[in-house]
């Protein structure tokens, strides 16, 4: 039986578009075809071939050419990251849909470009690859707290330093952990997707103060390990803790609100429900040591959880048939936000008000990459033309 799908290009085949590559391959992704594969690497290119990925698959040396091909109507972005925003935008203004893995980009004034560019092509499906937000413990955790039966979000906390790397991980591409390279560490290249639950579930703060350690447990020059401090409108506060310097790490998400405590630890999700909130417990007690009573349980969730072949297929579906995203493109910004703001805390040593300069970021950015150890990196920069130019 013939089937409608999307003709799909993909432009990077390293390891994260070799798995998506792999799992059109298997027969996850039933409605996508895999037409056309790009990547500047002939090394790469090579390898592609010998994985006979699908039949009559054609290979380009250049992204620009193969979204101008014809073979393709839609597009997965899996480049360095400071290309993301600009192949995207060169995929929308030929009306092809895109994909882009995450980052959104390294800089919140490109990714607002890019979104911008959205807006003027809403015949294209935009979609960002924020695969943890299929999974059913962060799901249902965002339906419980914004539910409203558990109050207000009094305070947050995710320590997220199961992202041990050694200095081989390092060592492995020049590219690598370098602010011309990547322009990040393990804010922009583990903790993305992280970043973007806390947002998703528990909204954006409205002020950020971090403290980054830049090279303090790898030589590198980015930092590897990171304490965040943020306030919320609405009076909560927030921690965020990362590292990639820690052998055996932990990741453990906990919300305070005022009727519930929340804990996602080990992939599952505690609940501690308190039998009144604690703002009217805390006028009517006539007890000085006493606590609200509480009830802790685990939380049944459906159970599914598919990850890249869950956002890969619910874009195919928005493509064919006006499907729901699992994340929009444009959401992409917000964990950008807050990770640039972490970053800019920690250059200008000082607490920083969303929305922050987008301009001051890039400019504090641009110092940084003028003097990394990466001298012919891929940083890109828009001029005030729009147009884009890499550094060299």
């Amino acid at each position: 039986m013939n089937m409608e799908k999307i003709k799909l290009g993909i432009i990077g085949i390293g390891n994260m578009g070799s798995g998506h590559a792999n799992n059109i391959k298997s027969g996850h992704c039933p409605a996508v075809q895999l037409t056309a594969i790009a990547d500047i690497d002939s090394d790469r290119l090579r390898w592609a071939k010998e994985q006979n990925y699908a039949e009559n698959i054609t290979y380009f040396d250049d992204a620009i050419t193969m979204l101008d091909s014809g073979l393709i109507d839609s597009c997965l972005i899996a480049v360095p990251h400071y290309q993301h925003t600009v192949y995207a935008i060169e995929c929308m203004k030929r009306g092809i849909h895109v994909m882009v893995e995450k980052p959104a980009g390294v800089y919140t004034k490109q990714v607002k470009e890019m979104n911008a560019c959205a807006a003027e092509h809403p015949e294209v499906v935009f979609g960002m690859m924020f695969n943890q937000r299929t999974n059913c413990v962060y799901r249902k955790l965002r339906e419980l707290v914004q539910s409203g039966k558990y109050g207000r979000i009094r305070r947050t906390n995710w320590i997220i330093t199961d992202w041990y790397r050694s200095q081989i991980y390092y060592d492995s591409g020049n590219w690598r952990a370098t602010w011309s390279g990547e322009g990040g560490g393990v804010l922009l290249n583990q903790c993305p997707h992280q970043l973007d639950l806390w947002q998703w579930i528990c909204g954006m703060p409205k002020m950020v103060e971090a403290h980054l350690h830049f090279g303090k447990w790898h030589d590198i020059e980015v930092e590897d390990d990171v304490t965040a401090y943020v306030e919320y409108e609405n009076g909560a506060t927030g921690v965020f803790i990362t590292s990639t310097g820690d052998a055996h790490g932990t990741n453990r998400l906990e919300i305070q609100m005022d009727k519930a405590k929340f804990v996602v630890e080990n992939n599952k999700l505690m609940m501690e429900e308190y039998e009144m909130s604690e703002p009217e417990f805390s006028k009517t007690n006539q007890v000085p040591f006493a606590t609200v009573k509480s009830e802790k349980r685990e939380v049944e969730t459906d159970g599914e959880n598919p990850q890249h072949i869950g956002v890969v297929n619910a874009w195919a579906d928005a493509i064919l048939h006006g499907g729901k995203l699992v994340a929009r493109g444009e959401e992409g910004l917000n964990g950008l936000t807050l990770s640039n703001a972490m970053h800019l805390s920690a250059f200008l040593k000082k607490p920083i008000e969303l929305p922050f300069d987008d301009d001051l970021y890039v400019a504090e950015l641009k110092k940084r990459v003028n003097t990394s150890r990466k001298k012919s990196g891929k940083a890109v920069f828009a001029d005030t033309a729009g147009s884009y130019a890499g550094n060299s």
